[in-house]
């Protein structure tokens, strides 16, 4: 494949693992994941009365003679996946410290997982978010879709200010049919918005993954002389000595990090912390297997 982005071997280990709904969804064409209808699939779901107009083929017979009544037998309907990657492209995800830069990593990430559901017959899209969102690549099905995903993602220059809580309102208004929204970002941005953000998919339905990405450097912020620090979204820069910083830094990190995490479990909300030096085969095997039903486990 010619993104860099892009690992053939890692698609390869990868492919025997479904990506799973965790809630109900809702599609276009009968497929592999569970509706909120009923339907006719081979799982059965449970009885209800008979009403005048139901398919007397689904009339349970022997319910019938245990009680005289007439029931219905409800499958669950099987239904497809739809996703939406919203990758954050404000100017902080262009940093790279110990490891890659974080937006080539959403880029990996982002890439990986679409091909893995169009590869099992579900609908992949992607969503750029800067100051406003781009509602770049529409979710489709089909394999050759995956080239114009790709392309749109190798051409990301991240610049700017976030416009992450924006577009996830947008897609939460504007997406009508329950989806997986996958989300890629740093998350520099307040807790509070967003989690109202998240708590807006959640209400409408949405089953919410976000990948919280960090550079290594961030979190352990080891320097050892004076540093000029630039903010990438909007080039303000501060020249400072760590040592006298470090303790005050790294306290207000995990103050952010623990009201991040809790705003995602408030929501329901997948949440996965990303050092953008560790390998991802793990991270996503983890995911992936994670988001199983038990029973596949």
């Amino acid at each position: 494949m010619k993104y860099d982005f892009l690992d053939n071997t890692l698609l390869s280990r990868l492919g025997s693992l479904p990506i799973e709904a965790r809630a109900p969804m809702l599609g276009n064409v009968a497929g592999k994941h569970r509706s909120p209808h009923r339907g006719s699939s081979v799982e059965f779901a449970e009885y209800r009365k008979y009403v005048p107009g139901d398919d007397t083929r689904r009339l349970d017979w022997k319910a019938f003679a245990r009680s005289d009544r007439f029931y219905i037998k409800e499958f669950e309907a099987d239904t497809n996946l739809r996703a939406y990657f919203v990758v954050d492209a404000s100017g902080s995800m262009n940093f790279a410290g110990r490891g890659e830069a974080k937006i080539q990593f959403a880029r990996r990430i982002a890439a990986a997982l679409s091909y893995l559901l169009v590869n099992q017959g579900d609908a992949a899209g992607l969503s750029i978010c800067t100051d406003k969102l781009h509602l770049e690549v529409p979710p489709s099905r089909r394999a050759a879709h995956l080239e114009r995903l790709f392309s749109t993602l190798g051409a990301l220059t991240p610049a700017g200010p976030t416009g992450l809580i924006h577009a996830l309102h947008t897609i939460a208004e504007k997406v009508s049919q329950r989806a997986f929204v996958v989300i890629l970002s740093d998350l520099f941005t307040e807790p509070a918005a967003l989690s109202d953000a998240l708590q807006h998919l959640r209400y409408r339905k949405h089953d919410i993954a976000v990948f919280h990405l960090l550079d290594p450097q961030e979190l352990g912020f080891e320097f050892d002389r004076p540093h000029r620090f630039v903010d990438m979204e909007d080039n303000t820069a501060l020249v400072v000595e760590p040592n006298l910083i470090a303790d005050e830094y790294k306290a207000a990190l995990r103050d952010f990090l623990t009201a991040v995490r809790a705003k995602c479990h408030d929501a329901a909300a997948d949440y996965q912390m990303v050092l953008t030096d560790a390998p991802l085969e793990p991270l996503l095997r983890e995911f992936l297997t994670a988001r199983l039903p038990k029973s596949k486990h």
